[in-house]
């Protein structure tokens, strides 16, 4: 009741604030057909969240499986019939959610490592497969007139997405709440420990509940595509966070164990609602001067660039945040039984699991490294890989190119790309050995960047006044994050997702969607090489291997180094360090310790924040202008950097040698992608999937070799199968 009076309320403010639209039949209508591709993709989402999982791969699974059937339909393209592409779209959209399913049950991988990387080569896919361009095709769609008028408003009057959202619903509902599918879920979400006691497969029904999730967000695509007869590259875009801040909003936990398929659809809608009254904007009238004569004109005052994304990721906290400190607390029925005077309602039972093993990482490899000798040594170290490939990495570029590879300013271009993912890396290495994770960090530092520009440009600052606005905007955003994910006890990666959106809209909102350039030269030394500084200020150096060096190593290269020298020694050599590993390791048993968890986690978060913001201030510097997508895609960088570098996933360990080894090969991977050899570059968009089959890859390797010791254990049975079968000989 409590959600359908809000949603009354907020549709009544927005045919209050703009009549002309929400005043009428159809605007009701637009919003229950928006509301239906949403609300299907939230019925497949509630089972994952009430299994305690997250998929973050709904939105780019609708965008995908709306491009496959462009290109398979379209007769510009593969000109296919209907029925085949309907049926390869499904086929791929049940891979897909197969594919989550197996990565986080199976092969272990946090879900939402495994779903935000899918996430992100499945956008890769959307925009390679589109060119950044709108595909069409409403000639051909005469021609399958059943199917597209799925899209279309029926005889009855409405659209007839409507009617396929009330049949989805009315049998997620029933499946959930009436049979064994349900209570399956419920009991797996709730204690899975306790599941498997129970004789339950629970990682058959986290697997289904993946297929469910990808299914729905599949049927939601064809209907899209049904409806516009085309696609853009846009499709699905944030439509991620939509769909489980709609579910959590109808009364799901985060914590697993509790939701309804009823709940989601009306959380669905209200979240829709609230994007259409935001969009949608005020009428106004204006008036404007033709010659000498004024004439007054409607318009419409909408909100700034980014506003929406803002929105949605404070929507998605907030909800989050209610299920915790309102929900299960029971304020509101605590709050009425105090103002009667009758006793307090019993405490919900908050959930937990049967038995909680110890989650110390890194432990064998530590033995291994002690026990061993000479090379070995070095071998058996967790971050030797990521130097290896580095070095394997950089001589395939001189092998393929070089001409271009050997030559010295090249080479230090190629470290400018570096500098700014290694920056980002050694504040993500803390935070990552202390357990937890930073998805906003390339968000942080669009933040940073933006106002940094901002206060450049719009306000005329100084450039001392502009690093600093930038780094005040991205420390709030770090700081925000500690606060909401230590302080709160919201985990980290729903925390830093929130932020991911509320940094990138603000950036775009500070310089209204465009890209500013233009600004004192003073600012732009901090991403000079370090002769334009010193020519700057008037100092000739003499020709020689010094002047050289100057004239190659940029001022972010300096920093970045000092940076992760202090940062590495910090880590590696001091209490502090050791009590960040503590706490990743195992924070229950360094809390008995008597270690301060909290306080590690606060400080390492705030530190992730402060190394985005210096790479933002230092790009706007380095481009000598700001555009709002920098930064983009930089926390999978940054992830798989460490991954690759020795850190785990898991938390506990990581080195500041292995994180820069990890994101240098991250950097010469994407340099040796771009290389143009015999005339074939790969195109940006392909890799950044590559890019994303890298970290999966990573995080593998941490969890099975790393951590399973996998190749020891083959090792060992097929010693001890060797030494039975001379035993039987003998």
């Amino acid at each position: 009741m409590g959600l359908l009076a809000l949603l009354a309320l907020i549709y009544l403010s927005g045919a209050a604030v703009n009549p002309t639209f929400f005043g009428s039949p159809e605007a009701f209508h637009a919003v229950l057909r928006d509301t239906s591709r949403v609300a299907i993709i939230a019925v497949g989402m509630t089972f994952v969240i009430i299994n305690k999982d997250l998929d973050l791969s709904v939105g780019s699974i609708y965008g995908l499986v709306a491009v496959v059937f462009a290109r398979l339909f379209a007769p510009s393209f593969a000109d296919l019939d209907i029925v085949t592409s309907v049926i390869v779209c499904v086929l791929l959209g049940m891979a897909i959610g197969l594919v989550n399913g197996v990565l986080v049950t199976i092969l272990k991988v946090p879900a939402f490592i495994a779903t935000l990387t899918t996430l992100l080569i499945g956008r890769g896919f959307v925009l390679a497969l589109t060119h950044g361009q709108a595909i069409y095709y409403p000639g051909k769609a005469k021609e399958a007139p059943l199917f597209f008028h799925l899209g279309e408003t029926n005889v009855f009057g409405f659209n007839n997405q409507i009617a396929i959202f009330a049949v989805v619903a009315v049998i997620g509902a029933y499946v959930l709440a009436n049979t064994r599918w349900g209570y399956e879920t419920f009991a797996t979400g709730g204690n899975e420990q306790a599941a498997v006691y129970a004789g339950i497969p629970t990682n058959w029904v986290r697997i289904r509940a993946y297929l469910l999730s990808s299914l729905c967000a599949t049927v939601a695509g064809l209907l899209s595509a049904a409806q516009d007869k085309g696609v853009t590259p846009l499709y699905g875009v944030s439509g991620e966070l939509t769909v489980i801040a709609a579910v959590i909003i109808g009364g799901a936990s985060i914590l697993g164990g509790r939701g309804r398929v009823a709940g989601s659809c009306l959380g669905a809608t209200l979240v829709v609602l609230l994007d259409k009254v935001l969009r949608e904007g005020l009428p106004i009238t204006r008036t404007i001067k033709i010659g000498e004569e004024e004439v007054t004109v409607n318009a419409v005052y909408s909100l700034p660039v980014g506003a929406v994304p803002v929105f949605l990721g404070l929507l998605l906290v907030i909800a989050v945040l209610i299920e915790p400190h309102l929900i299960r607390r029971q304020v509101a029925a605590r709050l009425w039984a105090w103002l009667r005077g009758r006793p307090p309602p019993p405490a919900f039972e908050i959930g937990g699991v049967a038995l909680e093993g110890v989650v110390t990482k890194g432990a064998m490899a530590t033995d291994m490294a002690l026990s061993a000798t000479g090379f070995g040594k070095f071998l058996a170290r967790r971050d030797a890989l990521a130097v290896i490939l580095t070095v394997v990495l950089w001589l395939t570029g001189l092998l393929l190119r070089p001409d271009y590879w050997w030559n010295l300013s090249n080479t230090f271009a190629i470290l400018l790309n570096y500098t700014e993912l290694a920056l980002i890396t050694v504040g993500l290495t803390y935070v990552i050995a202390a357990g937890d994770i930073d998805l906003s960090v390339g968000a942080v530092l669009a933040l940073a960047g933006s106002a940094a520009a901002y206060f450049l440009k719009v306000l005329g600052a100084d450039p001392v006044t502009a690093i600093a606005m930038g780094l005040l905007a991205g420390m709030l955003a770090g700081l925000v994050n500690a606060i909401v994910a230590v302080g709160l006890k919201l985990p980290a990666f729903i925390a830093t997702l929130g932020m991911f959106y509320i940094a990138r809209g603000l950036a775009a909102w500070f310089v209204a969607g465009q890209q500013l350039t233009g600004w004192p030269e003073g600012y732009n030394l901090l991403g000079r090489k370090v002769n334009d500084i010193l020519l700057h200020f008037g100092i000739v150096l003499a020709d020689g291997i010094l002047k050289t060096l100057a004239e190659v190593v940029s001022v972010q290269t300096v920093w970045m180094i000092f940076v992760a020298l202090i940062a590495g020694i910090v880590l590696a050599y001091t209490p502090f360090g050791q009590k960040v590993y503590a706490t990743g390791g195992n924070i229950r048993a360094a809390a008995y310790a008597g270690i301060n968890t909290n306080r590690a986690r606060f400080i390492s978060l705030m530190l992730a924040a402060f190394c985005a913001t210096m790479a933002g201030i230092i790009n706007v510097a380095y481009f000598r202008s700001f555009n709002p997508v920098a930064g983009q895609f930089r926390e999978l960088d940054a992830i798989a950097s460490v991954i690759i570098g020795g850190g785990s996933i898991f938390g506990g360990y990581g080195t500041m040698l292995g994180s820069l080894a990890g994101a240098a090969v991250i950097t010469l991977v994407r340099s040796l992608l771009q290389l143009n050899v015999q005339g074939f570059s790969m195109p940006q968009h392909w890799i950044n999937v590559f890019i994303g089959v890298i970290l999966i890859v990573a995080v593998l390797i941490d969890i099975w070799v790393r951590q399973a010791n996998i190749f020891g254990r083959l090792r060992a049975r097929l010693a001890r199968r060797a030494r039975t079968q001379e035993t039987i000989h003998a």
